[in-house]
């Protein structure tokens, strides 16, 4: 049970954080001062803390609810920031997208692991078993490839029209990627290996017919976008899965939402790669274009997004720095 002490000792820092909440009102984190935006952000992580703390007692349920609903409105104003303007969406790929995808890399480094770790077992098992290329990628595919035709042909014919379906698939794929987070990850994790697996049985079946470069030329110039896109919204599907399986001092409904939030603007940030990566894929990857060309168009697109993901972004007052609020000293 929880002491009279512990509560008279804790609960004025919960009324200085409700005033604090209070006076932003419709303004949002503008009507703080910077001071004030530091002191919202320590009180809200020392907050959430006590609520751990409130839940475990049985006879705390009406303060538990009241702690769940002052977090659940100072965590609109330290996650949100401020209201958008007309440039929010520049500023958000300018130096929001690029410090979020660094600070969840370890997600999107673990979804291209299991793409990776798919596509060595698609080779292994392509290598030792030639029906099972066959069988994988259907017949159709198959005879295009021993017939030594890229089944991409048809795209040069209608080029804008294809352009468009290819965009829309790929968005397709990374949106469906990060929302089968929701599965605790299963959905995110298949959806990986059967990617991985399929580009290992098709990379085997082309180098049996001689038509390994025709694959990777056609590959490389859209896909140095494209893949890296996919397992940026494989990692924000696995970054839903560890909010939802490990909450850690918050309430498991607050972790679901703050990773949520944040696995949501990985995926929008994605779509300008999708969107390139089609029109090249549509215009560029299956046409005549001499092979050297591609790889060097590849290598262009690729140090460039290198450059603007590692870019630093712009600073931010601290309450809406998701990293300094999880490292403020508690």
């Amino acid at each position: 049970m929880i002491s009279t002490r512990w509560l008279e000792k804790r609960r004025p820092h919960w009324n200085r954080l409700e005033q604090l909440v209070t006076v932003s009102g419709r303004k949002s984190v503008t009507a703080l001062t910077p001071a004030e935006l530091q002191e919202l952000a320590l009180l809200y992580r020392q907050s959430a803390s006590d609520l751990s703390t409130v839940r475990e007692d049985p006879t705390s349920t009406q303060l538990a609810i009241y702690l769940n609903q002052l977090l659940g409105r100072a965590h609109n104003l330290i996650y949100m920031g401020r209201r958008a303007n007309r440039s929010g969406i520049w500023t958000f790929y300018k130096d929001a997208f690029p410090a979020i995808f660094r600070e969840t890399f370890p997600d999107t480094m673990t979804a291209f692991v299991l793409f990776l770790v798919a596509a060595l077992a698609g080779v292994l098992l392509a290598v030792g078993d030639p029906s099972f290329s066959r069988y994988f990628l259907g017949p159709s595919m198959t005879q295009s490839i021993e017939h030594h035709k890229m089944w991409t042909d048809s795209i040069v014919t209608v080029k804008p029209l294809a352009s468009s379906g290819i965009m829309t698939n790929n968005i397709s794929v990374a949106f469906a990627a990060f929302a089968m987070g929701i599965t605790a990850g299963i959905g995110t994790v298949w959806m990986m290996l059967l990617n991985g697996l399929m580009m290992g049985v098709v990379g085997v079946a082309c180098w049996r017919e001689g038509m390994s470069l025709s694959l990777w030329s056609f590959v490389a110039a859209h896909g140095v976008l494209e893949l890296p896109a996919i397992f940026i919204a494989g990692g924000a599907g696995l970054g839903i899965a560890k909010g939802l399986l490990f909450p850690g001092i918050l309430p498991r409904r607050e972790s679901l939402v703050q990773a949520g939030a944040r696995s949501v603007r990985l995926v929008l940030g994605t779509i300008p790669m999708l969107v390139v990566a089609g029109v090249v894929e549509a215009f560029v990857s299956p046409t005549s274009v001499p092979a050297r060309m591609k790889f060097l168009l590849a290598a262009g697109l690729a140090t460039l997004l290198v450059l603007y993901l590692a870019r630093k972004p712009a600073e931010v007052p601290p309450a809406v720095s998701n990293r300094q609020v999880h490292e403020q000293p508690a």
